[in-house]
């Protein structure tokens, strides 16, 4: 990925939708993937969540929180791109895991899990925003952007589609509350490495 890109997530987008335009009207045979929100080991937003639900006596939601999130396990995830990248057809699917919960009900179990109860609060998007761009600048990286924040508010992380994945985030979560926000995970590290 270019630098330009790195830090733009609304030039990320349209880079992928026009890719997956290009791909709808050639010859080939394709696979397009749409993971919802991904977590697994090396997961860098739901980490980055129970990270500063470790550290900070509060934590603040963007809006009401009643956005829906429909989590997928990334070996799921894997396992879907293997299975379509054998398909010889065109095809475009949603990668959903079975559980759907509010964004305020997936900060307050990641809180529970973590063993600690920070003040969950609502605050107007542009506050979060705020906040988040100050831990931002004291962690050097880039935590939250308006266009992600304005894409979990309005549920593109939540599909009509049957799921399509068995791993549950509830059991991964209550297995792995011990390494989930340890340490803080970059989002600039990760894509300059």
């Amino acid at each position: 990925m270019s630098s330009d890109l790195a830090g733009r997530p609304e030039l990320r987008a349209a880079g992928k939708a026009m890719v997956e335009a290009a791909l709808k009207a050639s010859a080939l045979s394709y696979a397009i993937i749409r993971p919802a929100l991904i977590f697994g080991v090396e997961d860098i937003l739901l980490n980055n969540i129970a990270w500063l639900l470790r550290r900070f006596p509060f934590f603040a939601i963007p809006g009401r929180g009643d956005y829906r999130v429909q989590p997928i396990y990334a070996a799921d995830l894997a396992e879907i791109a293997v299975d379509a990248a054998r398909d010889d057809r065109r095809i475009t699917l949603d990668a959903v895991g079975p559980e759907i919960f509010t964004f305020g009900e997936l900060v307050r179990m990641l809180a529970s899990a973590v063993g600690r109860k920070p003040r969950i609060v609502n605050v107007d998007p542009r506050i979060a925003l705020g906040l988040t761009q100050i831990v931002s600048w004291l962690v050097r990286d880039v935590m939250l952007t308006r266009d992600e924040i304005r894409g979990l508010m309005t549920n593109l992380l939540v599909t009509e589609s049957p799921p399509n994945a068995a791993t549950r985030f509830s059991q991964w979560l209550a297995s792995n509350a011990d390494k989930i926000g340890i340490a803080y995970a970059s989002e600039l590290a990760r894509h300059f490495r």
